[in-house]
């Protein structure tokens, strides 16, 4: 029999995911459109359906991700990244040289085409920081999950400070720092982003403690952001003030790299003397020789080998890897939900159409109250939105990086579903838009509070539910056509609906662009409430179906027996 060798990665995943934590940032530029949306509508006079229209166009971008999804399975991570860095300067400059009226009387359509353009960067960058380190920690994905997706979720506040503090509050200056601040970024953390020895979880007993330390510099990350908006927005600061607080944003964002520092000058011992290497080229090495114990820890793995890894029971998997390479086994199946689908394989499958329409009601209502949430302060009575952005932001995060990190306890703990934290969110989405709708007396805050946590949970735990039923060999893509629920959402909901009535409404007020008043939204936010109706429904449905499926993955006990160990 070939020689058998288990290899652990010399450099360890934590460099990328510091690193992706900055990308993450980038990546959510489109967050941005409440806070140049109004300059659109002033300086190039447009109406709110116009305004609307645009909002689609920031969601169509930013969740159009079919090609880089077909693209991270045959080029390398800094590829995927390039090609963000072009669209994100690109797309920007045209709207810069619009709203700064650097250039004049651009038409409309070539906006509307910029606006997709830019914000598509965001599906690039986020398909290389995703794909890549989900494949590197394939034993942690809702934690990993959660935490990319609560950098993204947490965006919109880091940039509503730089807009406050060191753009003075001026729409030209913000998008010409999309324009060539962002892509300047991405450039920077081209080099870290990439694939690795995936972490197994069973070599480092402090893998668990890296995770909270992440997770809790995430937390301190959004309240420091939320803190600093209220105060720069109450008090008026000095340069000096601004930058130090700048700075002291810019420091905790860094503080995930002190893992990768930490286990550079304080190795942990491994066990049984492991070799190391540095990629994953190397895990073959030398004729007939095996150098990975479980195919799990390699990028196209299936997940039904969770339990069989963390219990050490190596042979089955290793004897039946051999058997195909020896040509023993050539039959060819159809793979079983938690095993490796290709695109095709699960577009046939009920359990992807039930996860994508589920998706679909929640975040495509969430985002029709982001789109429009300065329009909502104002009907409201709100002047100024910009804390509304940044309390929608903040909770946002907290649904994420929360989520995902619930969501994964329980999974491990008693085998629950992800997709019962989606209906537990829209259940309370339904509560808060009929008491949106009947205006509820102080319910602005409290409501758009809600709204993001809720937004955050669905975005965050349909990333591991995806790839738990269909596997990561072909997530990118798989992830990638989910996301179109977004800017469909986004485009029946935001747009057609949400801007028709406000116009309607503004019209009977007397007023061309400016509506007033709980009516504006009133009829949009009983409909949202429906469609999540809708969503409940078929998200009990889609939890009833898949519950053998995280028996099948999750119940074999192992991770118990890890909490236990002390792991």
């Amino acid at each position: 029999m070939p020689k058998i060798v288990l290899k652990a990665g010399s450099r360890p995943p934590w460099v990328g995911l510091a690193a992706a934590a900055w990308v993450q940032i980038a990546a959510g530029n489109a967050y941005n459109f409440p806070l140049y949306s109004t300059a659109l509508k002033k300086v190039l006079g447009f109406n709110q359906q116009q305004i609307t229209i645009l909002g689609v166009a920031n969601d169509i971008g930013e969740n159009v991700g079919l090609i880089p999804g077909i693209a991270i399975n045959k080029f390398p991570p800094w590829a995927i990244l390039a090609v963000g860095v072009v669209s994100c300067f690109l797309g920007y400059g045209v709207l810069w040289l619009a709203v700064s009226q650097t250039l004049t009387a651009l038409p409309y359509w070539l906006l509307f085409i910029a606006l997709v353009v830019a914000t598509n960067s965001n599906a690039w960058f986020g398909t290389a920081v995703l794909v890549t380190n989900m494949r590197n920690f394939p034993l942690s994905r809702g934690t990993v999950s959660g935490i990319l997706k609560g950098y993204v979720g947490i965006s919109a506040a880091v940039y509503t400070l730089v807009y406050n503090l060191a753009l003075d509050d001026s729409a030209s200056k913000l998008l010409l720092f999309l324009t060539v601040g962002i892509p300047i970024i991405c450039l920077l953390m081209m080099y870290f982003v990439r694939p690795c020895t995936p972490a197994s979880g069973e070599e480092d007993s402090s893998e668990h403690v890296h995770f909270i330390f992440t997770q809790a510099a995430n937390v301190v990350l959004a309240l420091y952001l939320l803190i600093s908006t209220i105060i720069s927005d109450m008090v008026s600061l000095s340069y000096v003030v601004s930058y130090v607080l700048l700075g002291i944003m810019v420091v905790i964002i860094l503080s995930p790299l002190a893992i990768p520092v930490k286990m550079t000058l304080f190795p942990a011992r491994r066990k049984n003397n492991i070799p190391e290497t540095d990629s994953f080229e190397s895990l073959v090495s030398g004729e007939g020789e095996l150098t990975t114990a479980n195919p799990l820890l390699a990028p196209s793995s299936s997940a039904t080998q969770l339990g069989s890894f963390l219990e050490n029971d190596y042979t089955s998997d290793v004897e039946y890897l051999l058997a195909v390479g020896e040509g023993a086994v050539k039959k060819k199946r159809r793979p079983k939900r938690g095993e490796d689908f290709t695109f095709l394989e699960a577009l046939v499958k009920a359990d992807f159409w039930l996860l994508w329409v589920v998706y679909f009601f929640g975040v495509g209502s969430g985002v029709t109250i982001l789109n429009n949430l300065a329009q909502i302060g104002v009907a409201f009575g709100l002047d100024d939105t910009t804390i509304l952005l940044a309390v929608f932001s903040f909770c946002n995060f907290v649904g994420r990086l929360g989520s995902g990190a619930v969501s994964e306890h329980f999974v491990r703990s008693r085998t629950i579903p992800r997709t019962v934290w989606m209906t537990l969110a829209q259940i309370i989405m339904i509560i808060t838009f009929i008491l949106f709708g009947f205006a509820v007396k102080h319910i602005l805050y409290i409501a758009t509070a809600l709204i993001g946590v809720c937004y955050g949970i669905l975005y965050s735990v349909m990333v591991p539910t995806a790839s738990e039923l269909f596997g990561l060999e072909h997530f990118g893509v798989i992830y990638s056509f989910m996301l179109l629920g977004n800017p469909v959402g986004a485009l029946l909901f935001s747009g057609l609906l949400a801007g028709y009535v406000y116009d309607a409404e503004a019209t009977k007020q007397g007023s061309s662009s400016t509506c007033v008043g709980p009516d504006c939204f009133r009829v949009t936010f009983f409909c949202l409430a429906g469609f999540c109706g809708l969503g409940t429904i078929l998200s009990i449905i889609l939890t009833t179906r898949i519950r053998p499926v995280y028996q099948m993955l999750y119940s074999s006990g192992s991770f118990r027996v890890r909490q236990s160990s002390g792991h």
